[in-house]
Parts: structure tokens; sequence; C-alpha cells
């Protein structure tokens, strides 16, 4: 059984600055994939060369909604994050040609 390792890349206001200044793009992966499977992902989907591989589980976090019924609490999922650091002069370009 093949399990998609790579779910979707992490566009925020943080990580764009980290690729900007540091060379790392962030990542949601398969919560059992583990880094040197990550690692290999990215090099075959983007051909480039990866330096080095953070992970970490992102906690849910709790939420209330109001509605005319009354109050709804529930949270998000839990989520693993990739952070990956590429070699030097190389970049990944999740936009294309938009």
């Amino acid at each position: 059984m093949k399990k998609d390792i790579l779910i979707k890349p992490i566009i925020s206001e943080k990580s764009e600055l980290l690729s900007d200044g540091l060379n790392q793009y962030s990542f949601v992966v398969n919560k059992k994939a583990n880094k040197l499977e990550i690692r290999k992902a990215i090099e075959k989907e983007f051909s480039v060369g990866v330096s080095s591989v953070n992970t970490m589980i992102v906690a849910p976090k709790s939420k209330n909604r109001n509605t005319r019924s009354g109050l709804i609490k529930g949270k998000t999922s839990a989520y693993k994050k990739a952070i990956i650091t590429l070699n030097e002069g190389e970049t990944i370009d999740f936009f294309g040609d938009l």
C-alpha cells in the first residue's frame, strides 16, 4: 500500500518569511511518514536537493461557535508539519506560471 507522504504545502506569512530568508519550506505531511520518506518525496516531486528535514506534530485547537440552538464546541484536527531546508541556490516555485 502506497501512502501519500506530501499532503499540501503551507502558504502563510511565516512560511513565506522562512522561504525568503532561510530557504526553508513548510508542508503538511502524513502522520506516519518519517524524515527519510519525506526527504525522498520532496526530492522526487520538486527535483531539488534537501539539506535537512524537521518535523513536528501540531496539536488540535479547541473552537467554539455560536448558533441559534446554543454554543457548539469542537476542535480542529491534529496534523504533522515538516519544515524542509533546501541546498544553497535551490528554490521551489509553488505557483508556477500564474
